[in-house]
């Protein structure tokens, strides 16, 4: 009888195969999981003292933008433009930096299976 991986029973390594198909099937249902959440999820960023509100989800897709009207003024539009672009700026990068966590959470499981560096 022939043995493969010179262990007992010829197929020694199938049940590292088996646990890591196990866990790939696993980190494919959490990540899905994990974008529906951030389609749901709020993301909120300030600009001017509150002047300017963005809101995205986490995808990092601005959803809402409150302007107070004290801040139109004809005469400076670019202020308005720049509180604009700062407020989903910061919105956006708090939806990045959130969704990069959750991702960490999925693939960190992975991590157990001494997979070769860069295969996740």
């Amino acid at each position: 009888m022939a043995r493969f991986s010179g262990k007992p029973g010829g197929f020694g390594g199938l049940g590292d195969i088996r646990k890591l198909m196990e866990q790939a099937q696993k980190m494919q249902e959490d990540a899905q999981k994990l974008q529906q959440e951030l389609a749901e999820m709020r993301f909120e960023a300030s600009a001017g003292g509150g002047m300017v509100t963005a809101t995205v989800n986490g995808h990092g897709h601005l959803v809402a933008l409150s302007i107070n009207p004290i801040v139109v003024d004809p005469e400076d539009v670019e202020m308005l433009q720049d509180l604009i672009l700062t407020a989903v700026r910061e919105a956006s990068e708090k939806a990045q930096d959130s969704q990069q966590e959750r991702m960490d959470e999925i693939t960190r499981a992975l991590g157990d299976l001494n997979l070769p560096p860069g295969l996740i």
